[in-house]
């Protein structure tokens, strides 16, 4: 069976380092930090007192207030950097057909703000169960796939994936191997998180998964180093569009990059650590190698 190739014309993102696409490829060139203390709740007695949060951010500049109270965070900025993500892509709503796009968005977490603040206010009361309407759908971590696909009517495959800090990586490959296999044209696919938080950052410090160099936040991010003490939480979104080529070639999409090839696997090893002699990470990069027919030595 012959498989499709799959190309990238579309990219969004909303981040701590900026606001848009083109922001944030300057801000990782600029070697710029997202990391600062907690704005968005009082984190004085949290062992972490800093995070990556999106800044000069205002959800009205993007959305009608009545649509905003419908969605957690997580959604929201999975909205805004899809929409970009579809307009770099220049994809004609009108004309395309809508059958064969589809959404596939990742989120470890999904609505953690709107599950706590309703149990929270059921908890204080006098125990009415008195619990909004939208509670359940701004919870779920399939939701952001939900309201991209009702928002632009896009009826292709549509679900979620959860798989912590792969969740954006297993959509993108997903995504990849439906175009591959023609069971669609066009995907609109990443992850979105917003889990900083009382409940996030409370809990991933019981975990002893956070770093706790409050002193200096802008360093604390340093996966490879001898004396990292834990990742950084952040929030934001970015978004992809993954087109068939002749699909994107037919109605002269722009081609940002092509992919060839992608590799899962699991460390099935421990809940917070990698395996100590990183075989994950070997699976995976043999895996993707495979998958793409190429060896090692022609990655540059």
């Amino acid at each position: 069976m012959e498989l499709n190739r799959v190309v990238v014309t579309g990219l969004g993102a909303l981040t701590p380092i900026g606001n848009n696409a083109d922001e944030y490829w300057e801000g990782l060139c600029s070697g710029r930090s997202g990391a600062a203390p907690i704005t968005h709740f009082d984190a004085s007695k949290f062992k972490t007192k800093f995070a990556c949060e999106i800044k000069n951010f205002n959800a009205t500049d993007y959305l009608d207030r009545r649509e905003l109270r419908k969605y957690d965070n997580y959604t929201i900025y999975a909205l805004i950097a899809a929409q970009e993500a579809i307009e770099k892509a220049n994809i004609n709503i009108d004309t395309i057909n809508k059958s064969s796009v589809g959404v596939i968005w990742g989120s470890g977490i999904g609505g953690i703000k709107t599950f706590s603040d309703e149990v929270e206010s059921f908890i204080s009361g006098d125990k009415t169960p008195r619990f909004s309407p939208f509670f359940i759908p701004k919870m779920i971590a399939d939701i952001a796939a939900g309201i991209i696909s009702i928002k632009y009517g896009f009826q292709g495959p549509n679900f979620a994936t959860v798989s912590a800090c792969a969740s954006s990586s297993h959509a993108i490959i997903d995504a990849f191997n439906y175009i591959r296999l023609g069971k669609a044209s066009v995907f609109v696919c990443g992850g979105s998180e917003a889990s900083i938080h009382e409940a996030g950052v409370g809990g991933f410090n019981a975990l002893r998964a956070l770093s706790t160099n409050n002193n200096n936040p802008q360093s604390a991010s340093r996966p490879f180093d001898k004396d990292r003490d834990g990742f950084v939480l952040g929030e934001g979104a970015g978004a992809l569009i993954l087109e068939e080529y002749k699909h994107a070639m037919n109605r002269n999409a722009p081609i940002y990059a092509e992919i060839i090839g992608g590799g899962m696997s699991a460390d099935a090893h421990h809940i917070t650590a990698p395996h100590p002699e990183g075989l994950g990470a070997i699976h995976v990069m043999k895996n993707a190698l495979k998958d793409a027919n190429i060896k090692a030595n022609k990655i540059d």
